[in-house]
């Protein structure tokens, strides 16, 4: 039997997912990283993608969550994810991001400043990168 992990994931409005894991792939500020019990301690920053939660060795993610970017602890025996948005992929509406990926994209040309102009270019990355989590 593999060891576990107990893994959180914790959005602005409440405990999103807790339970035990053998594994928990986070897509990390510096590319994608897999935590296993006895992982190095360390803190990063979390970007837009998709946490994979697998309960079981061999086996497909028991859980995947788009997470709209955040930070996350690891320690030898948990990971917890605080995340800005977290949306389990099951439930992404592939027509309505279309959609507002249209309208996002459309706001990016009637920006009145270049601070207005990056506040939209963010929401529309987090947008497209819920379009790739959707399939």
């Amino acid at each position: 039997m593999a060891s576990h992990l107990h893994f959180e994931l914790v959005s602005p409005e409440k405990l999103v997912l807790g339970k035990d894991a053998v594994m928990v792939t986070v897509p990390g500020g510096e590319g994608d990283y897999g935590v296993l019990q006895g992982h190095a301690p360390m803190i990063t920053t979390v970007r837009p993608g998709v946490i994979e939660v697998f309960e079981a060795d061999n086996s497909a993610a028991s859980d995947r969550i788009f997470v709209a970017g955040g930070f996350a602890e690891v320690t030898n025996e948990r990971c917890t994810v605080l995340a800005e948005e977290a949306v389990p992929v099951a439930e992404l509406n592939r027509a309505q991001l279309e959609e507002q990926a249209a309208n996002l994209a459309e706001d990016i040309t009637l920006a009145k400043s270049d601070a207005e102009r990056a506040s939209v270019e963010v929401q529309l990355a987090v947008v497209k990168a819920k379009l790739v989590a959707s399939g």
